[in-house]
């Protein structure tokens, strides 16, 4: 088995060993690197990493401002952000900045951790927030980006219309895709038009 390399960075110390034991339990051949802030990381961590668990609040850059700076370090390295919060504005900025994933720090274990797996898959994930009866709902940017899609639009229009990036497009596109629980452009407006989520 390939081992795989992962980088967490989060500023504490007792939440990364428990997120390092719940991924070894779970991916007994991934190496694990750890780092207390992105300055920490650029600065100490030099071997081939394959993902990124970022937590979001960070003393000096956050999560979401680092991004960038991560990726010119690590191109091609997908980047899951970790937040207490999910605003949808803190979401889409994370994905404009080239996060392949963004999950709640409360969720559970395992399911950070298949979040992880996702990612090293070559997938987006992102959450459904939930309003106060608990019923999953699409985020304001998202219902945009149906909105678009059902008017026939490609991702590139739809990045160009919206001044986002298509990679940021794509994720929005397939978390529609997930609320709809749907696998193609065709059957989301099928849906959508159906449920009434959009004339």
């Amino acid at each position: 088995m390939i081992p795989t390399h992962i980088l967490i960075i989060d500023d504490h110390d007792l939440y990364r060993s428990g997120l390092r034991a719940a991924i070894i339990a779970n991916m007994p051949a991934a190496g694990i690197f750890e780092a207390g802030s992105i300055d920490d990381a650029m600065r100490r961590i030099t071997d081939k990493i394959d993902a990124i668990v970022l937590d979001n609040r960070l003393p000096g850059l956050n999560g979401v401002e680092g991004i960038t700076l991560l990726k010119k370090k690590w191109p091609l390295v997908p980047v899951l952000i970790l937040s207490s919060q999910s605003d949808p504005e803190i979401i889409d900025l994370a994905f404009e900045r080239g996060a392949a994933g963004f999950i709640s720090k409360g969720d559970a274990a395992d399911k950070i951790v298949a979040s992880i797996k996702h990612i090293l898959h070559g997938k987006f994930t992102a959450p459904l927030p939930e309003c106060e009866t608990t019923l999953p709902r699409l985020t304001p940017r998202q219902c945009e980006v149906l909105d678009l899609l059902c008017q026939g639009m490609s991702n590139k229009l739809i990045a160009r219309r919206l001044l986002l990036t298509e990679n940021t497009v794509r994720v929005h596109v397939q978390a529609v895709l997930g609320f709809l629980q749907v696998s193609s452009r065709s059957e989301a407006i099928f849906v959508a038009r159906s449920r009434g989520l959009i004339s």
